[in-house]
């Protein structure tokens, strides 16, 4: 595949030396897609204003409908960024603060000793991946809740992977009980949560937490997630195949992941993030502020994002999602302020983020 996806913009960069950036990303874009690596919706904006839209292949290979600018698609991890912020609204209410320990909103975990809220913001809690013990221990024929999550880790209490603050390691564990903490302090569902403090007052209209297993329902324009099955030649949902089941009994589980989005209400949060809609400019400093190891290392992440500094795009905040059938990305060049967003809803895909940021530069 690395071959292939060389070639392809090796191709892409000697036919278009002399075409605009637009043209240039529309030949990397096809090229892509007619290789069977690309099969999703980009956008990219500059000033916050769109300078490259394309959508390309399908939202339903049953029906055949199109992608499109307002195909609504599972984030995956891109998820966590929004767990953050409802967080940090939170403490901005006065209703946490990033130094307590988990136990105080989840007593059933005490026993894992010095976790704070901070720790599971920035991936340094050491807590075990859920994922691995309920795949074990949990009756798949039901679908997993957060609760399950701590019902079966006061059960069998797993031990943690290393010190709180000692390392970094990224878990969807520490993310999914900052969802169950949203819920408890804030009285309503996780979802709720969202639309009422995030989504609406940002006219994100098409954006939401969506479990289509856990709570069914008709959605309009929505992109399913599709791995490509060799032997049969066709793309399948993963509910279909044995080895990525587990999306099914998985789906009830917030915090991690579940939010739905598309680019353009994206590109609303996206925005949002440069000004005092949400939280006052000092809170959004800590959001992107890197975390620091108890060795003083720096961790590159902060509340929910990635966070780096490049000699070419200056300050970065970024974050992929993976989940079967699915790749996302958001990718904000804060200095420059240009931001790359690509939600792809195919598992055979690549994620052609460092060509398209060649290109824009």
């Amino acid at each position: 595949m690395k071959h292939l996806y060389t070639l392809v913009f090796l191709t892409c960069t000697l036919y278009c030396s002399a075409q605009s950036r637009s043209e240039k990303v529309t030949h990397l874009i096809d090229s892509l897609h007619a290789a069977g690596k690309f099969n999703g919706t980009l956008l990219i904006a500059e000033q916050g204003k769109v300078m490259y839209q394309k959508s390309i292949g399908l939202a339903n290979e049953t029906t055949g409908a199109p992608l499109n600018e307002n195909s609504l698609f599972e984030l995956a991890s891109v998820s966590k960024q929004f767990t953050a912020m409802g967080i940090v609204m939170l403490k901005q209410k006065g209703k946490l603060n990033y130094d307590d320990p988990l136990a105080k909103f989840i007593p059933e975990l005490s026993f894992y000793k010095g976790v704070t809220i901070r720790n599971m913001l920035q991936h340094t809690s050491g807590l075990p991946d859920y994922e691995s013990f309920l795949d074990s221990l949990f009756d798949r024929k039901k679908i997993a809740t957060n609760q399950d999550i701590i019902d079966t880790f006061k059960k069998y209490k797993p031990a943690s992977h290393f010190e709180p603050g000692a390392k970094w390691e990224y878990s969807n564990t520490g993310y999914a009980l900052l969802g169950t903490i949203i819920e408890k302090l804030s009285g309503l569902s996780y979802g709720a949560y969202l639309e009422k403090t995030i989504f609406r007052p940002l006219n994100m209209y098409r954006t939401q937490v969506y479990r289509r297993r856990f709570q069914p329902k008709t959605i309009e324009n929505y992109a399913y997630g599709y791995l490509y099955v060799d032997s049969l030649k066709k793309y399948l949902l993963p509910d279909d195949l044995p080895g990525t089941k587990y999306v099914v009994f998985l789906d009830g589980i917030v915090g991690d992941g579940t939010v739905n989005s598309t680019v353009i209400d994206l590109l609303k949060w996206d925005r949002a993030l440069y000004t005092e809609k949400l939280v006052p400019k000092s809170a959004l400093r800590e959001i992107f502020a890197s975390g620091v190891l108890k060795d003083g290392k720096s961790t590159n992440y902060g509340f929910g994002w990635s966070v780096t500094t490049d000699s070419v795009y200056g300050k970065m905040t970024t974050h992929t999602g993976s989940w079967p059938g699915y790749r996302t990305i958001i990718d904000r060049h804060i200095d420059q302020n240009k931001t790359i967003i690509i939600l792809q809803n195919h598992d055979k895909v690549v994620n052609p983020i460092k060509e398209i940021r060649k290109i824009m530069y």
